[in-house]
This record gives C-alpha cells, structure tokens and sequence, in this order.
C-alpha cells in the first residue's frame, strides 16, 4: 500500500469514533501486535477502532491471557470492518 492508501484507511477507521468492542466515545486506530517485533506495526487493514482502556487491556493487560488478548482483538479487526463496510467507508469490488 502507498502512503495515501494507508493514510485513507487509518482517516477512515478512526472516523467510526466510537471503540468496536464497548462503544465508548473516543477511539484510537489500534494495530494488531501478533506476530510482530517491538517497534513494528502489522498491515494498516489489520487495524480496530478502539477506546483507550480496550486498546491498553489488549496490548498490555493482565486480565486476559495471550490467546484471549489476540482473540479480542482479532474480534474488534472483524466488528471495524463490518462497520467501515455498513458505513459505505469500505466497499467490496
């Protein structure tokens, strides 16, 4: 993806504004962290409209276990894809 591409990807999760798991007000485009090093980023589509405290608890809790933690998230990728796809933002060729 170009630079533009990913930047029109991440404008458009972050414009759903509330998080995919709870609907609190407020999100931040969340990277998904499986399999990948400290520092590096995984592919701008698997991203999630999260809230601060879903995107702490997915990244850094202690409440959940690793495979909870990646579930949950693999969950939230799923709930922001169907919402940017509802919202017209993502269309299907």
């Amino acid at each position: 993806m170009t630079t533009a591409t990913e930047r029109k990807w991440f404008e458009a999760v972050a414009s759903l504004e509330t998080c995919s798991l709870c609907g609190v007000y407020g999100i931040q485009v969340a990277h998904s962290n499986q399999d990948r090093g400290m520092g590096q980023k995984s592919a701008p589509w698997m991203t999630a409209a999260l809230c601060t405290p879903e995107h702490y608890e997915i990244d850094n809790g202690k409440n959940l276990s690793r495979d909870e933690r990646r579930a949950l998230m693999d969950r939230a990728i799923v709930i922001t894809h169907d919402r940017l796809i509802r919202a017209g933002k993502l269309r299907l060729a």
